[in-house]
């Protein structure tokens, strides 16, 4: 579960503090589902629906690809890639496929860039692979392109009747053009529900069966975020949801507008590219919401540490930490000192990096920087169920208190339009 620490940020709170009336009727719209976007509040109770429903066949194809392939090509953009990348990164290091035994996962269709794309075609060499296409509707562009690139790679090496048996679909149940198309070929197909947008689909399909073929036990993932989706329905300022919103909304309306997510595990890269997209697209409308933006702590305090501590005094820091590594490693002895660093000598690395947190909260609380402490017990699959879980709903409580509606993503659309329409004038 999920640990919050506001000391940090207590020192920047006015007089009457973070306003926990406001959220305790957040969370009843949420709860209700009364409130705007309602009708993409789904993903509440979603672990428990996959577990009741398809969390059996995501498995089952899962444990094919993994007969099947070295490599499992992720074709989608947004909440269609970035939650299963994020777990894979964490759970099983950024380096996965550089030294895993299970399947490589290689991700497409987030980028028109050419040369990303030839050289995700040369990474996948002769190796055999199977393709995962995720799109709600198959309109996006894209992923779109991606997939008919993916579709062309299949068929050379496999023949169209081959190729089949390895495209797996993930999209809307009833309707869209990905929808028709994998109706219409056939092809293994799985549900992005209806009523839960891309940015909190994680623990669908979506994320699951990339997540599953890369060796992540998805059972232990939904079994933990059933359990803490039921905890973090306490109507309670104890509830830690309820204590990071209020807070993070406090420090917003005192002025601090924008917010740096940190965290001292290089592993942790894509879990904060998950996070900017959940709080970007659900808070920032209407003129308002707090910036979100990410760090990677050690190494950007030598580049952005200098403008955390220095600059404008508009930020708050949440910095997120696992409680217990998962493997140790000690400082080794060396005859002489010819460095000085033999005081250090036998001391474990995890350690040495919990005095630089410490020591870096110290100082940039004393330059006039807030900060939220967000802190799990492991880095492992049940850190994960409670990382996600509990940032999906402080970001919807949060939204709310704010006046948006936490479900819709109405500035998404205008580029797409645009993009469209200047493509068509070209043709």
């Amino acid at each position: 579960m999920v640990k919050v620490d506001l000391l940090g940020a207590q020192p920047f709170f006015d007089a009457a503090g973070p306003d926990f009336a406001a959220t305790a009727e957040a969370h009843r719209i949420l709860a209700g589902r009364s409130g705007a976007g309602s009708d993409f509040t789904g993903w509440l109770d979603l672990p428990g629906r996959v577990a009741k429903s398809e969390l059996k066949s995501i498995v089952s194809a899962a444990q094919r690809i993994r007969r099947q392939a070295q490599v499992l090509l992720v074709v989608g953009i947004g909440g269609s890639y970035l939650g299963a990348r994020a777990a894979i990164e964490l759970l099983q290091t950024p380096s996965h496929n550089q030294i895993t035994n299970d399947p490589q996962v290689y991700f497409m269709g987030n980028t028109l860039n050419p040369d990303a794309v030839n050289e995700l075609i040369a990474l996948l060499g002769d190796k055999d692979f199977c393709v995962n296409v995720i799109s709600k509707s198959g309109g996006t562009l894209e992923p779109a392109l991606g997939f008919r690139v993916a579709r062309a790679l299949l068929e050379r090496k496999y023949g169209r009747n081959g190729a089949k048996k390895r495209i797996y679909v993930t999209t809307d149940e009833h309707r869209g053009i990905l929808h028709d198309i994998a109706e219409a070929e056939g092809y293994d197909r799985f549900i992005v529900p209806g009523d839960v947008g891309g940015r909190f689909s994680v623990l669908s399909a979506v994320g699951l069966l990339p997540m599953a073929v890369a060796g992540i036990d998805i059972e232990a993932v939904v079994d933990c975020a059933i359990h803490d989706l039921m905890d973090l329905d306490l109507r309670s300022p104890e509830n830690p949801a309820w204590q990071y919103a209020a807070a993070r909304q406090h420090l917003y309306r005192n002025g601090k507008t924008i917010e740096i997510l940190a965290c001292y595990d290089p592993s942790f890269r894509f879990m904060a590219e998950w996070w900017k997209q959940l709080y970007g697209e659900s808070e920032g409308k209407n003129g308002i919401g707090i910036f979100p933006a990410s760090v990677e702590y050690n190494a950007d305090l030598h580049s952005m540490g200098q403008y955390v501590q220095d600059g404008p005094r508009t930020l708050m820091e949440t910095v997120v930490s696992f409680e217990q590594a998962m493997t140790p490693f000690k400082v080794p002895f060396e005859m002489g000192d010819p460095d000085g660093l033999n005081y250090l000598a036998g001391r474990d690395f995890a350690d040495i990096e919990r005095i630089a947190r410490d020591a870096v909260k110290a100082a940039h609380i004393a330059g006039g920087v807030p900060n939220i402490g967000i802190s799990v017990p492991r880095r492992d699959e049940a850190g994960f169920a409670s990382l996600v879980t509990f940032f999906e709903m402080a970001c919807a409580i949060s939204a709310y208190m704010s006046g948006v509606n936490p479900f819709d993503q109405p500035g998404v659309e205008a580029y797409k339009q645009n993009m469209f329409r200047m493509l068509k004038q070209e043709d």
